[in-house]
């Protein structure tokens, strides 16, 4: 069976979107490969093995189109209100908090919050299938 290791994200800014990371959700530079025309930056943290790939192109001015393709990146975290009032405290303007019921049970509780390039990330709460 395949198994999931990271996502690439390209961004404009490598210490801003490093800063971002690190401060929401607890991401560090796990290794970072410098190229000729291209470095990449894998950031992780001890709760899972899983990376987010920083994919910053040398010389690129212009912020990249999310598109209408890209959804949005997910984590979970233990006490989503916490979480949703830290990152309030440090500025990085999550959205409201959202419950989402299915057959009159909760099935999530979440927000949004997007990182400096506009990538949308979606914190859930964990519980049942968002473990």
């Amino acid at each position: 069976m395949a198994k999931a290791i990271h996502t690439m994200i390209r961004v404009l800014d490598e210490a801003r979107s490093v800063d971002f990371y690190r401060k929401a959700f607890g991401l560090d530079v796990a290794e970072r490969l410098d190229f000729e025309t291209f470095t990449l930056v894998y950031l992780g943290n001890a709760e899972a093995g899983f990376e987010v790939e920083l994919t910053v192109n040398k010389g690129r001015q212009e912020p990249y189109a999310i598109g209408d393709g890209y959804g949005h990146l997910a984590v979970s975290v233990a006490d989503l209100d916490s979480e949703h009032e830290r990152l309030g405290a440090l500025g990085l303007s999550p959205k409201k908090i959202v419950e989402f019921n299915r057959d009159g049970a909760l099935l999530a509780r979440f927000f949004f919050i997007e990182d400096p390039d506009g990538y949308k990330i979606e914190v859930l709460q964990r519980q049942g299938r968002f473990e």
